[in-house]
């Protein structure tokens, strides 16, 4: 597993156009050959070029794991089919919520869903992920749940204003350790900055040495 520091679209925000998983990285269309570098060095993955709602925004619309990737009501249906030629399991979420990035925090051991997610769309995640633990909640006053973190099937990070009642409840949830950090010097949002998988992990160009030992520690890289 390794970890290295990037950039898309000259922005160090790095998770609002990225989504991976431990097979893929989805990223929009980009005449930059590092990202493509960096996503294949560090997790491992095939990278596919791709939009979403005809916009760049993947990391933002996308959520998903192993088995499944949930996308937007908005999302094009030429969109739908090109990620479906090649082999990858899709589901459109027909839900009032368009930013699934933002609102389902998921690995494949469970996952936290906004907490006034309809119980029918909950199902579907939760068929599409083929999860067996998946809560509907916020953590810590925060509703936009996938925002504030990033896990893996070894680990996670989380906003340092979650609670340590939360913290152990969202480990407890997922199975796996969380931690506490931030990315891009100080910025709490984790989803933001930091692309991770089993394997390693992209963050930020403004990811600060200590942030990134946390990083490293929490999802357990190197290890």
């Amino acid at each position: 597993m390794s970890l290295e520091k990037m950039r898309i679209f000259g922005n160090p925000n790095i998770g609002v156009y990225i989504y991976a998983n431990n097979k893929i990285a989805l990223i929009p269309p980009v005449n930059d050959s590092e990202v493509k570098r960096k996503l294949v060095s560090n997790l491992g993955v095939e990278v596919v070029e791709c939009r979403v709602a005809d916009t760049n925004l993947i990391g933002v619309l996308v959520a998903g794991n192993d088995n499944g990737l949930l996308l937007p009501r908005i999302v094009k249906e030429e969109e739908v089919e090109n990620l479906q030629r090649l082999g990858i399991n899709v589901k459109v979420l027909y839900t009032h919520f368009t930013a699934l990035g933002n609102v389902i925090l998921s690995n494949n051991k469970g996952a936290i869903v906004h907490p006034e997610m309809p119980e029918r769309d909950v199902e579907v995640v939760k068929k599409v992920l083929g999860v067996g633990n998946i809560v509907r909640r916020d953590i810590s006053r925060f509703t936009t749940v996938g925002s504030i973190a990033v896990v893996n099937d070894v680990g996670g990070l989380i906003h340092p204003d979650v609670s340590d009642s939360d913290i152990k409840e969202v480990s407890r949830i997922l199975n796996v350790q969380v931690d506490v950090g931030t990315v891009n010097f100080g910025v709490a949002f984790i989803k933001t900055g930091l692309v991770a998988n089993n394997y390693g992990a992209v963050v930020g160009e403004r990811t600060t040495g200590p942030e990134i030992m946390r990083i490293i520690k929490a999802l357990n890289i190197g290890v």
